[in-house]
């Protein structure tokens, strides 16, 4: 097994794209915490994942959930920050200032509080694989929902800032971007927009979230270990356009 003894943190690890590689981790023998902010635990739970409540916006949340994994399990091997929200399509002339402060809370806050709370309690003692999800959106520009690129372009800049700053220290961190993937978040998006991107992607199918898990678990894995600032985006080829 990939991950035996290895002990991974999940954000967004109730469902999506963050709760299957929480069970991919887990199938691969990682001792996993998957914590979200929807509390309990899913139908489809895996044994080997623990379910943990964190408001990834809350550095204290941050603060308690890190110092709880290390004082049960004794490090941190791997993070995995795939907690996000999405927004309604709107143009920047009417942005809403409250969805805006939601989205960058939750998108690029919460990876930039999961990076710094993991990063300061394991430096210098253990090795440390972060991946965050980013998006194609992250990459290259869409129309509309100014607040959601906002925030995974912050999240591909603060990728290749933080692997450049610990690439020498035992930390690695690398990106997957996402096309659409088939999740709840996708699920609930104005079908015209969904079908807009498909027909964008030149793979011409909306993707699945084990594709993703797939990716990141390569990224977390020693097979990646000389791999840092990778952007891996998962699109169907849309990027490539």
């Amino acid at each position: 097994m990939r991950f035996a003894n290895r002990i991974a943190l999940v954000t967004g690890g109730y469902r999506g794209m963050g709760g299957e590689s929480a069970r991919a981790l887990a199938r691969e023998g990682a001792i996993v915490i998957a914590a979200d902010i929807i509390a309990g635990s899913p139908p489809d739970a895996e044994p080997g994942v623990i379910y943990r409540h964190l408001d990834v916006t809350s550095p204290e949340q941050w603060s308690d959930v890190v110092a709880a994994v290390i004082a049960d399990h004794g490090r941190i091997d791997i993070l995995v920050n795939a907690a996000g929200v999405t927004q309604e399509r709107s143009e920047p002339h009417s942005t809403d200032l409250e969805e805006w402060e939601r989205v960058i809370a939750v998108n690029q806050t919460g990876v930039m509080l999961g990076m710094k709370t993991v990063s300061a309690a394991m430096l210098g003692k253990a090795d440390v694989s972060i991946v965050n999800i980013s998006s194609i959106w992250g990459l290259v520009a869409g129309s509309g929902q100014l607040a959601y690129h906002a925030s995974k372009g912050a999240v591909t800049l603060m990728t290749l800032n933080a692997a450049i700053t610990y690439a020498d220290r035992g930390i690695r961190v690398n990106a997957v971007l996402p096309g659409l993937i088939d999740t709840e978040m996708v699920r609930d998006q104005d079908p015209a927009m969904r079908a807009e991107t498909i027909a964008n992607t030149p793979m011409k199918r909306i993707g699945m979230p084990g594709e993703v898990a797939r990716a990141i678990l390569f990224l977390a894995s020693d097979e990646a270990s000389y791999i840092t600032g990778a952007l891996l985006p998962v699109d169907g080829g849309y990027t490539a356009r």
